[in-house]
């Protein structure tokens, strides 16, 4: 199971509710960054640099389409956020790109498709030696020598 920081704009609270009624039914251990703050962007870089950081081993964040908080986290130097909308990306997303935080669309997709998408990206780890590992390597090298 792991640690996670949640958060969302106002108009997806009810789905990261729902969402996190579902991952702490899991087992996972949830923590809510809040969902009051219109400036999507706020809540997206908190979840973001406690994940980078490395006080949550992963991150989920909501909006509308989930293309705003994702593009904000990304923002962050080693955040690293995928969108989500199909079940073969959640589960590639950790296995051969090594994201750490999952952004889903409130408007885009529906409470039963974010909960089987969060489950497949929180079930999978990064495979270690992988063929995407020199693709990998390159970004994370990139964001660790950018400047802040």
């Amino acid at each position: 199971m792991h640690t996670v920081a949640i958060g969302c704009d106002p108009n997806a609270q009810g789905a990261k509710e729902n969402l996190i009624r579902f991952l702490g039914n899991c087992g996972h251990k949830v923590t809510d960054f809040g969902s009051e703050d219109p400036i999507y962007a706020n809540t997206a870089i908190s979840v973001a640099e406690a994940v980078a950081k490395g006080e949550y081993e992963r991150g989920i964040l909501i909006c509308g389409t989930g293309i705003g908080v994702s593009l904000a986290a990304n923002k962050v130097k080693g955040a690293y956020a995928a969108l989500l909308s199909d079940v073969y990306s959640a589960k590639r997303a950790r296995l051969s790109n090594n994201a750490n935080i999952a952004c889903f669309g409130a408007f885009t997709i529906g409470n039963k498709l974010m909960e089987e998408l969060a489950d497949e990206f929180l079930s999978n780890e990064f495979v270690t030696g992988c063929a995407s590992q020199p693709k990998i390597d390159k970004f994370v090298e990139y964001d660790q020598h950018r400047e802040e």
